[in-house]
């Protein structure tokens, strides 16, 4: 099992909706890179593989498409690291959150 913490800020497309397109822009790539870098030096685990996105934050988002939607970037990350299509069967997705302390914002990756 794989599990790194990402200290990146995984935002509600509600609230990024009216961004600049620049902006939404930087923080892709930000949340891309940043998973690469954190899953750099693991151990590619076997396919077929289960992944779990937790998102860690002050404030709960709703379950359904806002939860999974905040954390996309991220998922394109694994998927690319992975070496797989993150819309395929070779990775099941799981969507998780849990309430952080203020001020904490961390999406934690655990694939197995």
């Amino acid at each position: 099992m794989i599990s790194v913490l990402l200290p990146v800020r995984a935002i509600s497309p509600n609230k990024t909706s009216g961004e600049h397109w620049s902006k939404r822009s930087r923080r892709a790539k930000a949340h891309r890179d940043a998973t690469a870098w954190a899953l750099y030096k693991q151990k590619k685990p076997p396919l077929p593989c289960w992944v779990t996105l937790t998102r860690i934050a002050p404030k709960r988002l709703d379950e359904g498409d806002n939860l999974a939607m905040s954390m996309k970037h991220v998922r394109d990350g694994v998927a690319e690291w992975l070496g797989i299509d993150d819309g395929g069967v070779l990775a099941q997705w799981l969507y998780a959150q849990r309430r952080g302390e203020a001020y904490q914002y961390a999406v934690l990756i655990e694939i197995e």
